[in-house]
């Protein structure tokens, strides 16, 4: 099959909830020599975002949503090893977790592997990350972006929070504040005064490059 088929197969796996079948699939996708993260980015993600959908449409619920979550992971894990490691002249330093509240981690965990994969120097806080602790590991590890991510509406306000903390501190042009997750918006960007909003984690890497003047 060609690799357009292959990617479509894999996402199918990923909303099927078929974790032995996405890890078959993304060794077949290693085994014919394509790239590991275009896998995971044609794949694995589109899979997802599918589940998604199906969730906000009612069709799946939470346990429906973990399981497919496990599939993924299967996948990115069988894929993580097989990433062309890019190098860059200026080390990029990057912040990134969920926000305080929250313990959806899958896009986070996709950002960072993305940045990893990307030669950045990431510095992940994990899931249920207070504010104050990454202005606190930021201003430590002197980091070019603060990365924050939620699926949860509830806990958006978090964002606004930590842009007016630094603000407060006197530090805001520090730090590059990068926002995502389900309910986040470009609008809801410009209203709390981030500096960028991507939709994927692709996209955030490539805001970056951007953002820091990177070819």
């Amino acid at each position: 099959m060609d690799k357009n088929e292959l990617y479509a197969k894999i996402a199918e796996a990923v909303v099927d909830m078929e974790d032995e079948d996405v890890v078959d699939l993304c060794q077949t996708a290693i085994d014919e020599g394509l790239d590991a993260a275009e896998v995971i980015r044609e794949g694995l993600i589109k899979g997802m975002d599918k589940v998604s959908e199906l969730y906000e449409t009612g069709e799946y619920f939470l346990p429906e949503v973990l399981t497919a979550s496990f599939a993924l992971n299967e996948g990115v894990e069988l894929l993580k090893p097989h990433m062309k490691q890019e190098t860059t002249t200026e080390k990029v330093k990057v912040v990134i977790g969920v926000v305080e509240g929250d313990t959806h981690d899958i896009g986070k965990n996709l950002v960072k592997i993305m940045c990893e994969s990307a030669g950045f120097e990431v510095h992940d806080l994990g899931r249920d990350v207070p504010i104050d602790e990454f202005i606190r590991e930021a201003k430590e590890v002197d980091a070019d972006f603060i990365c924050m991510s939620t699926l949860m509406t509830t806990t958006m306000a978090g964002m606004k929070s930590l842009v007016d903390k630094l603000k407060e501190q006197g530090i805001r042009d520090q730090f590059k504040v990068m926002i995502g997750g389900g309910p986040i918006s470009q609008k809801f960007c410009d209203e709390i005064g981030a500096d960028a909003y991507t939709t994927d984690a692709a996209a955030a890497v490539r805001k970056m490059k951007e953002l820091k003047g990177i070819a």
